[in-house]
């Protein structure tokens, strides 16, 4: 199974602490092309992971051979795919990445959004990235924690 989720932070300690437990994940792919060339970057969030959690650093590009490799591997068992982005995971989807639910759970505030929940505050270019997806029947689920109640409403 794989859990994808759209949170500008990355790993952070709501992915350890509820999205790990919540999914039962033993492998975490980071899907963030900056990331994916900065062995810094990649230590440091390592280092908030659990040794009984596999990571996974992925640009765009090369994030479907990751996920075939991940999903080949049985002692990963679920995956959670982290975004950074809503353009990141479109510009997935896009190169063949399938999936059917996003979790959207962290894309902070900044001039010209507006804010929809404590957590999510969406740009124009966001709000039609999120349309783009629900065009193609994937189900957005907006909680920034997995006990948080799920909305699936933006607009």
């Amino acid at each position: 199974m794989f859990w994808v989720r759209i949170d500008n932070r990355l790993v952070h300690g709501q992915i350890i602490e509820t999205w790990l437990p919540y999914t039962h994940a033993k492998s975490i792919i980071v899907a963030n092309d900056a990331v994916a060339d900065d062995s810094l970057q990649q230590q440091i969030m390592s280092l908030a992971i659990p040794q009984s959690v596999s990571c996974f650093f992925s640009s765009i590009d090369d994030l479907q051979d990751s996920v075939l490799n991940v999903g080949a591997d049985s002692k990963c068992g679920n995956t959670i795919i982290l975004f950074s982005s809503c353009e990141d995971l479109r510009l997935a989807m896009e190169k063949g990445f399938k999936f059917s639910t996003v979790n959207i759970g962290n894309i902070h505030y900044g001039p010209g959004k507006k804010q929809i929940s404590p957590s999510v505050a969406l740009s124009s270019d966001d709000e039609s990235c999120l349309h783009f997806f629900k065009g193609h029947g994937i189900e957005l689920d907006f909680r920034c924690v997995p006990n948080d109640p799920v909305q699936v409403r933006f607009i």
